[in-house]
């Protein structure tokens, strides 16, 4: 299938189904930490990536060829190849994949259009968020999330704490850790700083394991998430 993947068991969220909402990696942020490889050029304009009706036929094929596994799934999760939100019809498909599946819906997101109040009016259909936040000084953010020119990262900080505001729903802020680009003490302080306005549920702090984007990307040493994760508070976990 094109368009969806899984279904992946995992502690976070039990049985969950993923929907990539373009066919191929489409992203305005090209991680040097992504598993998906380079995103090569970024894109920031919002459109119809992957239509929304080829997504849910593939859906409604899923769901009659995997009775046992739709009736125990607990989420179905909108991320796959890019970033969701660049998809115009994101909100759309957040209320066919509920009908369609009864589950809960989780979009997992980089921010960057956060910004946006529509795109943020949208999200609130979701029952879980899980946005990105991996640097809040401007020069780490270009060099490990390396974006597109027309993203922001004070305009990402200022949609996270808006989000909080309007958002019911929980949101599981995730901190991607690598060693020597974002994890010095005076970058976390400043972290720490932008996650009390943020106010998330939970603060999930990762670090590169499988391969990444660029080489010799490195996974912060145990010790220091440990340590990173005690400076960040009780509403920090390492995944």
């Amino acid at each position: 299938m094109k368009y969806i993947y899984g279904p992946i068991k995992s502690r976070r969220l039990g049985l969950s189904l993923g929907l990539s909402l373009s066919p191929d990696k489409t992203c305005d942020l090209d991680c040097i930490y992504c598993q998906w490889g380079s995103t090569g050029r970024t894109v920031l304009e919002r459109k119809e990536y992957a239509q929304v009706g080829q997504i849910i036929l593939e859906l409604k094929s899923w769901l009659q060829e995997h009775p046992q596994a739709a009736k125990e799934l607990k989420f179905v999760t909108l991320s796959g190849l890019g970033e969701p939100t660049l998809h115009t019809g994101f909100g759309g498909l957040i209320d066919q994949a509920r009908e369609l599946t009864g589950a809960k819906i989780a979009v997992i997101t980089n921010s960057t259009f956060l910004g946006d109040k529509a795109v943020r009016q949208e999200l609130l259909k979701a029952d879980l968020i899980v946005p990105s936040l991996d640097a809040v000084d401007p020069v780490i953010f270009e060099r490990i999330d390396r974006p597109h020119p027309g993203v922001r990262l004070d305009e990402i900080i200022d949609g996270l704490v808006a989000l909080r505001k309007e958002f019911a729903g929980t949101i599981w802020l995730e901190i991607m850790l690598v060693a020597g680009v974002n994890d010095d003490d005076a970058h976390i302080q400043g972290l720490k700083k932008a996650i009390r306005r943020i106010n998330p549920d939970k603060i999930q702090l990762n670090s590169p394991v499988r391969a990444t984007a660029e080489k010799n990307v490195l996974p912060v040493e145990k010790s220091k998430l440990l340590k990173i994760k005690e400076i960040l508070g009780d509403k920090a976990e390492i995944i």
